[in-house]
């Protein structure tokens, strides 16, 4: 008979008390802690923090597939020309020469192809049944691709290059 008792006691454990609705209303009345408000920024402190921002950013992942493009179908003399801050046309230019007509239409083709399969989208490519000079327009990036003897005549990369001058404000 022992055994029985001690056994009964050690089973039952102390339950917790119950809460009362009083004490969960108390809870939810109580507000949270506020954080401290974030100071407005001025125009002036705005206009600052966005003359230091590029007002263009390239895509680099769109640059960088564009050139394994142009470079597995064996471009040469690939140029990429930042264009931030020159022309709202596009973020940068790229340049490539191919060895003849058919070549410069081959890469052109593929390019576009490949920029399509990668996501972004059908590219619109002109001059490739001419193939003197095919442009592929890949959105923020466009693409010249040439023959030696055009790249040379129009000489895109020094009209792009060239340092704007700085405007002084009136």
């Amino acid at each position: 008979m022992r055994n029985e008792t001690l056994t009964a006691k050690t089973t039952s454990a102390k339950k917790a008390p119950a809460k009362t609705k009083a004490a969960a209303k108390s809870k939810a009345k109580t507000p949270a802690p506020k954080k401290p408000a974030k100071k407005p920024i001025s125009k002036k402190a705005a206009l600052k923090k966005a003359a230091n921002q590029p007002l263009y950013a390239v895509d680099e992942a769109l640059l960088e597939r564009i050139r394994m493009s142009l470079d597995d179908d064996k471009a040469q003399d690939i140029v990429t020309i930042a264009m931030e801050g020159r022309s709202s046309l596009a973020d940068a230019i790229v340049i490539a020469t191919g060895t003849s007509s058919r070549h410069v239409a081959s890469i052109a083709e593929h390019l576009a192809r490949r920029l399509k399969d990668a996501g972004y989208g059908t590219r619109p490519v002109n001059g490739a049944s001419q193939g003197d000079w095919v442009l592929v327009d890949a959105g923020d990036v466009i693409v010249h691709i040439f023959r030696p003897e055009v790249r040379e005549y129009y000489n895109l990369e020094s009209m792009w290059s060239v340092q704007e001058p700085k405007r002084s404000r009136a």
